[in-house]
């Protein structure tokens, strides 16, 4: 079963599309029909299939979840303790918590099952440039 990791360099917060990364590994190897497995190997990042479209939506999603999260130097977060990493850590692995480090999509006729307008994103929750590991895994 094919296996690679990828890495998505971040610029800080915000939804990185790794999309043709993705359909190019299902093509080249030759899947007619399985299931591809993204995993990404961080806790203050995660993965979401999202809308490619209109990039108000990336926009937005980073606007709901830095409300949903402010950094732990807000003051609605002063029950944080681990701060040590700075004020965006915590509130970073809380984000992850609540999306998903795992996604599996469906390969049909050798391509990935997605709908028209969804594209695979990694959501970088830290303020500071990073490079992601995503594995990908093609399974029967």
């Amino acid at each position: 079963m094919p296996q690679t990791t990828i890495i998505v360099s971040t610029r800080g917060q915000g939804l990185y599309e790794f999309t043709d990364q993705a359909a190019d590994f299902v093509g080249v190897n030759g899947a007619g029909e399985g299931l591809l497995t993204l995993f990404v190997r961080h806790t203050s990042c995660s993965l979401l299939i999202q809308e490619n479209a209109d990039p108000d939506v990336k926009r937005d999603l980073h606007e709901f979840f830095a409300r949903l999260v402010p950094p732990s130097s807000d003051p609605s977060m002063h029950w944080v303790v681990h701060t040590q990493e700075g004020p965006d850590d915590m509130p970073a692995h809380i984000k992850a918590a609540l999306t998903q480090v795992s996604i599996g999509v469906p390969v049909n006729a050798g391509r990935m099952a997605l709908g028209t307008w969804q594209g695979l994103y990694l959501f970088e929750h830290r303020d500071r440039p990073h490079r992601r590991e995503v594995v990908l895994h093609l399974g029967p």
